[in-house]
């Protein structure tokens, strides 16, 4: 398949290389990262979008996602698919699908779970809205760079998946962090923590899979530093868009309100920036009640 990739960071790099390692044409443009071997340098987005079958994007943001869209859209054939893999708010999703729509093209949002490792080892998880005829033509792309991609619904119900997904990650790893921090004042080895709550109504991805604490559970960013798999920023990122949306939605979100207001703090005036989102266990080991 022709394929254009834009935006080729940390996610998008290791995405487009697999889809070479597969036998894909891909033309790609980034205005900084270099270009993954076998990738076709582009000199703007337009040009790597011109006679792709699948435009697949990895951006910052919803807005530099619409300035791309913009770009992109009309030098797209006819028929051919904008795929969005990047983390946006909802209503900029929804914006680009309507767009590409207007202009004879299939569109999909697709943000993904699984971090630079999913990336690089091809077993992302994608999060997928837009019409069933525009998943049908990706699919085959999905299986080279994830292990599972679910259709959840039209346009924007991926990005709906994501955002509420990762609100769910930064409350539980937020409970996780205090409740180690508050094992250790209160004397509890943390392994024999790890041994009760990983079998036990404490379970969670962020205890058993992820674990905020070194030496404990399976090898997680906490073994090496809290250099971030899923930096702090980031999880702030999408904790911010699920505030924009349930803002927007009349919902009732605390929790998530207050993880966000955490996060807000350990990233922008704490130390938390650059370091991993699980790193919310030395800060709390650091803190005290009041």
């Amino acid at each position: 398949m022709k394929i254009g990739f834009i935006g080729l960071g940390n996610m998008g790099a290791p995405m487009a290389l697999n889809l070479v390692k597969a036998g894909h044409a891909v033309t790609g443009f980034d205005t900084a990262a270099p270009m993954p071997e076998g990738v076709t340098r582009a000199g703007t987005a337009a040009e790597a979008a011109t006679g792709a079958e699948v435009v697949i994007t990895m951006l910052p943001n919803g807005a530099i996602l619409r300035a791309v869209a913009a770009e992109v859209i009309p030098a797209m054939s006819k028929g051919a698919v904008l795929c969005d893999c990047s983390t946006v708010d909802v209503e900029s999703a929804r914006t680009v699908a309507a767009d590409a729509r207007a202009a004879g093209l299939g569109a999909l949002d697709a943000p993904v779970s699984g971090g630079v490792g999913g990336a690089a080892a091809g077993t992302l998880t994608f999060m997928v809205g837009g019409d069933e005829a525009s998943f049908a033509t990706v699919s085959p792309l999905f299986a080279v760079m994830g292990q599972k991609a679910v259709h959840c619904g039209a346009a924007g119900a991926g990005q709906a998946a994501k955002i509420c997904n990762n609100m769910i990650l930064g409350v539980t790893m937020i409970a996780t962090c205090e409740a180690f921090a508050l094992a250790d004042k209160l004397g509890l080895d943390r392994q024999k923590m790890f041994d009760v709550v990983s079998t036990s109504s404490g379970y969670s991805w962020s205890m058993n899979a992820y674990c905020p604490a070194p030496g404990v559970g399976p090898k997680s960013p906490a073994d090496d530093g809290y250099k971030p798999g899923f930096a702090a920023e980031l999880m702030l990122k999408d904790l911010r868009l699920s505030q924009m949306a349930a803002e927007g939605a009349d919902a009732d979100t605390p929790m998530g309100e207050l993880a966000t207001r955490l996060y807000e703090s350990f990233v922008e005036r704490e130390d938390g920036r650059g370091m991993d989102f699980s790193a919310m266990l030395p800060r709390f080991e650091k803190r005290h009640r009041g």
